[in-house]
């Protein structure tokens, strides 16, 4: 036991000689780390071959092929989701929800503040667990509730769907047809993407969402948008995954031992930092976080700051990125550490008119899609592992 301990050592030390040699720039020493030592545990054989140092990015843990695949099955399915978009509006609606909790309900902040900006529509962002205990009153059978849930079982949106249905709510799911959701609902866009990535739905959702607006006059370059997402997306998204890529190691390097890390976010891009922080770190790496918007962070969290809990600012494009800003300007001047996530350093081929709408596919193809990876090369902890979430209810 005593020449295990010794040897469990040698090899931790070996590690930290590993990242500092990866900090100064020798970059072959770190990519046969990345290839060799991020198994779990120490027994992880050298091989000559993880030496060669190639011009083309390679991107750790991605399939590209399949990614791409995945990409073409979604814009397939864009007439499937235009069509039932018109179902809806031709039946009429009065409000919109958008229902959601935990990482769902993230991923549908940036819908409620698009079309809360181009819609007189009444929509709403709200989470499963409170809508189930509150029941608001201008919920009703005049309401479209829009919901997904790549498991189709989870609870507490089961649990609004089948009381919605029982009062005549309309509900439309993006949901396996086969999960329990899905078997409910009379409304169903299933999705054949297996990767995972939350860009592809999102893409599936847009074709959808911003298709009703089209619908109500409020979209009216929607076919052009639409043309333009098909064509083009998902091979902007893999090369901004490849320019991402030594950013991202480069982040995670330097932040994944931390005591906890702070992150900023603000309009279209809140969403995508709850997502990111509580959903791929706190959940899946089990990283100590305190996510807060960046208005917020001024009154109250900025007193947190110190040694070991660094600030991590997720810049967006509209209006609020002027609170971004304010953030990262008073990390500069007091002299903490700090990392910034910068989307309109990563460009597409779409018309700039239609950026927007692709800000937050380009953030979370970075940061969940990417970032997290990362992490997981240097902390070791598996992205599938849980130890509580969905072992056993509660």
């Amino acid at each position: 036991m005593q020449m295990l301990f010794i040897f469990e050592e040698i090899v931790n030390v070996f590690k930290k000689v590993l990242h500092s040699l990866k900090r100064t720039g020798i970059l072959m020493t770190y990519k046969w780390y990345v290839n060799t030592i991020q198994c779990p545990g120490f027994m992880c054989t050298y091989k000559e071959e993880n030496m060669t140092v190639s011009e083309r990015v390679e991107l750790v843990k991605f399939d590209e092929p399949k990614y791409l695949e995945d990409g073409k099955a979604v814009v397939g399915q864009r007439k499937e989701a235009e069509d039932l978009a018109q179902v809806l509006h031709d039946q009429g609606y009065s409000n919109i929800f958008l229902l959601g909790i935990g990482g769902t309900e993230f991923e549908f902040g940036h819908y409620e503040y698009l079309m809360s900006r181009m819609s007189d529509v009444d929509v709403y962002a709200v989470n499963a667990a409170d809508v189930n205990t509150v029941r608001p009153k201008k919920l009703n059978k005049d309401s479209l509730v829009i919901t997904a849930s790549s498991s189709g079982d989870t609870v507490e949106i089961v649990q609004a769907a089948k009381w919605m249905k029982e009062e005549g709510i309309r509900i439309v799911a993006f949901t396996d047809k086969k999960g329990k959701l899905g078997q409910m609902l009379d409304y169903v866009v299933h999705a054949p993407v297996v990767t995972g990535y939350c860009e592809h739905s999102y893409v599936l959702q847009a074709f959808f969402i911003y298709k009703l607006l089209n619908l109500r006059g409020d979209f009216d370059a929607y076919d052009r948008f639409a043309d333009q997402l098909s064509e083009y997306i998902f091979e902007d998204l893999l090369a901004i995954k490849k320019k991402f890529e030594p950013i991202g190691l480069k982040m995670a390097s330097e932040l994944y031992d931390a005591e906890y890390t702070i992150f900023t976010g603000s309009g279209a891009l809140w969403g995508e930092t709850l997502l990111f922080s509580m959903c791929m770190l706190e959940e899946m790496q089990w990283i100590r976080c305190r996510p807060v918007n960046s208005a917020q962070f001024f009154h109250g969290t900025l007193e947190l700051i110190q040694d070991k809990v660094p600030v991590f600012i997720v810049k967006g494009e509209d209006e609020f990125r002027a609170q971004d800003n304010r953030v990262e300007e008073f990390c500069k001047k007091i002299n903490c550490q700090y990392a910034v996530f910068d989307a309109s350093e990563y460009a597409v081929r779409l018309d700039n008119e239609f950026r927007k709408f692709v800000v937050p596919m380009i953030t979370t193809a970075c940061l969940t899609g990417r970032l997290s990876r990362h992490y997981e090369v240097y902390t070791k902890h598996n992205l599938q592992y849980r130890r509580y979430y969905r072992q056993f209810e509660y």
